[in-house]
């Protein structure tokens, strides 16, 4: 089985975003390349920081559009296609409103759920069958406060969350490179 070789996390570039909540994509893929020793330059034909590295043995590549969030679906695409990478070995990490601080889920395929980079993927590919992690940021109670929310920081407590989720979703990145899904999912699903 083939596991995934592109892995994106979605946010928005630039100083006054790197703490916002709707870039724990960009955290998740930071502690990814960290991780890993990797190391990302801009590239600007592919809209997007990048690098290569080895994962459980197979070659990845890491990726974060510049495009901001609701272009990531360019940058994603670019990469598929000038790496030829299938969609179904591609992972892309985002902020999920539906989710609780602390808590991280892998899916395939659905929906975009509201969230823009997903959206954008999903309209440039024609379809959602890519596998996503879906990073808990939680819902501010009102569809109004939505905006804000996502574009405004975590308080401690609540980043502290987000960052123990993603530490933890770094524990399965090996299964995912070697498609073991499955397994990844019991591991990450069934984690304290």
């Amino acid at each position: 089985m083939t596991g995934i070789r592109l892995f994106v996390g979605l946010g928005n570039p630039g100083n006054e975003y790197a703490r916002t909540r709707h870039n724990a994509g960009f955290w998740f893929l930071d502690a990814l390349a960290e991780h890993l020793g990797a190391r990302l330059g801009t590239d600007s034909k592919l809209q997007s920081e990048n690098g290569k590295a080895t994962l459980a043995g197979q070659a990845i590549w890491l990726l974060k559009p510049n495009t901001f969030m609701n272009k990531s679906g360019q940058a994603v695409v670019a990469a598929q296609r000038y790496f030829k990478i299938a969609p179904e070995e591609t992972l892309l990490a985002h902020d999920d409103l539906d989710l609780p601080p602390g808590t991280s889920r892998l899916k395939f395929d659905g929906g975009h759920g509201g969230q823009n980079g997903l959206r954008d993927t999903i309209a440039h590919l024609g379809n959602g069958c890519f596998y996503r992690l879906r990073l808990g940021i939680g819902h501010p109670g009102h569809k109004d406060q939505v905006t804000p929310w996502v574009l405004g920081r975590p308080g401690k407590d609540d980043e502290d969350l987000i960052r123990s989720s993603i530490a933890r979703s770094l524990s399965i990145a090996a299964d995912l490179a070697t498609g073991e899904f499955e397994k990844a999912m019991r591991l990450l699903h069934t984690a304290k």
